[in-house]
């Protein structure tokens, strides 16, 4: 593995002003993406049982009730519950693509962007991985390794690291991004970035 010293990054892909604004609303919009909304709650309709009224309506001296599976009883509807629903957010595809570029810039401008020539491993142990991010001092950091191809030798002995995330140029977003200490690129991956954001 050899670690190039110095490469020439597109300015208008890693050397921008970031925008704060942009990178938030694409964080937002990535984790509201994540959240599933599979919650439900039985409304006193969907509640089985209490077809028939449990007492008369009046000359009982209770309060008058229609139905044993009204909101108020035990094991009756709820009232108001949450219902599934979507919480994805929009985001045009302008915005997404300056949000993504002011990533990049951040980590470029805070020297957090690694590009080597090529990332391969010995073979598929973990240790393998750990050594490789021990040379390039990277062992207790938070890595977002983006490959222009990912290698079964690479995919497995990165599988057990915590610490580790793979992921192929098409696949980066913003919230990864952010989220790692360390960009891990291949001089292939960058190619492939830069022309895809051009």
């Amino acid at each position: 593995m050899e670690k190039i010293k110095d490469i020439k990054l597109k300015k208008e892909i890693f050397g921008i002003e970031p925008n704060d604004n942009v990178i938030i609303d694409a964080i937002n919009t990535a984790k509201c993406g994540l959240r599933q909304g599979t919650y439900s709650t039985k409304t006193r309709s969907e509640v089985s049982g209490g077809g028939r009224k449990p007492w008369r309506q009046k000359g009982t001296g209770r309060a008058r009730q229609g139905s044993i599976r009204a909101t108020q009883w035990r094991g009756g509807g709820i009232a108001l519950g949450p219902q599934p629903r979507d919480y994805s957010i929009k985001m045009n595809r302008k915005e997404r693509r300056l949000a993504l570029i002011s990533a990049l810039s951040y980590k470029n401008k805070n020297k957090q962007v690694i590009v080597v020539d090529n990332f391969d491993l010995e073979g598929n142990k973990t240790k393998d991985m750990v050594k490789a991010l021990n040379n390039l001092e990277l062992n207790e950091k938070k890595v977002l390794l983006v490959m222009d191809e990912l290698s079964e030798n690479v995919i497995l002995a990165s599988r057990n690291l915590k610490n580790v995330l793979l992921m192929e140029p098409v696949e980066i977003n913003v919230l990864d991004i952010i989220n790692a200490d360390y960009l891990l690129l291949t001089k292939q991956a960058v190619s492939e970035i830069e022309e895809a954001l051009k």
